[in-house]
Parts: structure tokens; sequence; C-alpha cells
């Protein structure tokens, strides 16, 4: 599990990251730090995430 979470999360980290960048910009706050910061929840909110989904995953019987 922990492949397809670590798989999951260079998707699931990259997007989170960018919708935070997207959402600080949008906000209106446009210096650096502001975006660095709103980049790095994004990237760490996207570990449990992963996690998450990648547990889903595993729990879901075969058809």
């Amino acid at each position: 599990m922990l492949r397809l979470a670590s798989v999951l999360y260079s998707l699931i980290g990259s997007s989170l990251a960018g919708v935070g960048v997207i959402a600080v910009l949008v906000a209106g706050f446009v210096s650096v730090p502001a975006i660095l910061v709103a980049a790095a929840l994004g990237a760490v909110l996207g570990a449990p995430v992963a996690w998450l989904v990648a547990r889903q995953l595993y729990q879901r019987p075969s058809a």
C-alpha cells in the first residue's frame, strides 16, 4: 500500500500545492513567502490524502 500511496502522492501533492498557490494568488497575496507557504501546505496535506485514497482503493472488493 505504501507504493500505491507514494504514486498517488506524486499526483495529489502537486495538485493540492497548485490549488493552494492559485488560491493565494486569487486572494491577492502575491508575495513569495505567501506562495511558498501555500505550496508547502498543499504538499503536506497531500500525504494524508494520498494515504486515505490508497486505503480506500485497497479496501474495495474486486468484482
